[in-house]
C-alpha cells in the first residue's frame, strides 16, 4: 500500500534516477501542491478529470482520489448505493501513463486499497458490507486509467498506441441521484492532444489499411470485414462496468 508518512524514500535506486529522471514526490510536497486555488476546487469536484504523465507508485492521484472520495462520502452518501456510484464516478476521473510497468502496477494497486478503504469505511457506517461487483468495477475503472507507455511517444511497451477509457456520464445529476448510467469510448492519447471526439461506446482502431484491387479476391475481401466486424460498449450503470458489456453494429 501506499506509504503516506513524512519521510517515505525519494528514490528507488541511483540507477532508476540515471536511466528514467525516477524521483518521488514527498507527501508535504504533494498536499502542499493540492492545495493550491484551482487545483483544491478540482479535488473536491465529482466530475474534474486528472490526467498525470509519470504518476510513479501514485502519490498524486492516490491523494487526489482520497479528496474527491471525502467529498462523495459527505456530499452523495445517503444510501450505500449512492455512495457506490458517485465513488465510482470519481475514481473514473483519475488517469496515469506510467513508463515502467512495476510502477503502473503498484500504482494500481495503491489507487484500489484507497477505494476499498474508504468504501470499507462507509459501508461499515451504515451497517452494510462491501460488494464485490462493486470492487469489480473499481478495479476494471483503474485497469483501463492507468497504463503503462511512454508519454513522449504516445505508445505502450508493445510499441503501440495504449488506449484510455472515457467514461461519460448519462445520467443528470442531483443530490439524490443513486443510480449512475455511464458509456464508455476508447481514446489513443493522439485523438485527446488532437481533441477528436469519438463515438459514444466506440473502441479504438489502428488506421483503416487500404485493400488494393487485385491481391484479393472476392471471397478473401469478405472474409477480412468478417474479421473486423465493429462492437462498441453499451451503456450501464457504474456498477457494473465490470461486466465490459459490448454489442455489435454495422
Amino acid at each position: 500500500m501506499l506509504q503516506r508518512e513524512e519521510h517515505h524514500k525519494s528514490i528507488k535506486s541511483k540507477t532508476r534516477v540515471q536511466k528514467h529522471g525516477e524521483v518521488f514526490t514527498p507527501l508535504w510536497m504533494v498536499e502542499k501542491m493540492l492545495d493550491e486555488p484551482g487545483i483544491n476546487e478540482a479535488c473536491n469536484s465529482l466530475t474534474a478529470t486528472f490526467l498525470e504523465p509519470g504518476p510513479g507508485e501514485g502519490a498524486f492521484i492516490c491523494e487526489i482520489l482520497r479528496r474527491k472520495l471525502l467529498m462523495v462520502s459527505n456530499q452523495y452518501a445517503n444510501t450505500l448505493v449512492q455512495y457506490e456510484n458517485f465513488s465510482l464516478c470519481v475514481l473514473s476521473t483519475l488517469y496515469g501513463i506510467e513508463l515502467l510497468e512495476d510502477n503502473t502496477q503498484i500504482c494500481s494497486m495503491n489507487l484500489f486499497e484507497v477505494y476499498k478503504s474508504k468504501y470499507y469505511e462507509v459501508a461499515k457506517s451504515q451497517g452494510k458490507r462491501m460488494k464485490p461487483s462493486v470492487l469489480d468495477s473499481a478495479k476494471t475503472i483503474i485497469s483501463k486509467n492507468i497504463v503503462q507507455g511512454n508519454f513522449l511517444t504516445h505508445k505502450g511497451p508493445d510499441n503501440k498506441p495504449f488506449i484510455l477509457n472515457e467514461w461519460q456520464i448519462l445520467t443528470k445529476i442531483t443530490a439524490k441521484t443513486t443510480s449512475i448510467k455511464v458509456i464508455r469510448t476508447e481514446y489513443s492519447l493522439d485523438d485527446i492532444i488532437a481533441g477528436r471526439k469519438n463515438g459514444a461506446g466506440s473502441t479504438w482502431k489502428p488506421p483503416k489499411i487500404e485493400i488494393q484491387p487485385g491481391l484479393f479476391d472476392d471471397h478473401e475481401i469478405d472474409q477480412l470485414e468478417e474479421s473486423t466486424a465493429q462492437m462498441r460498449y453499451v451503456p450501464s450503470i457504474i456498477t457494473a462496468a465490470y461486466k465490459e458489456e459490448m454489442e455489435r453494429y454495422e
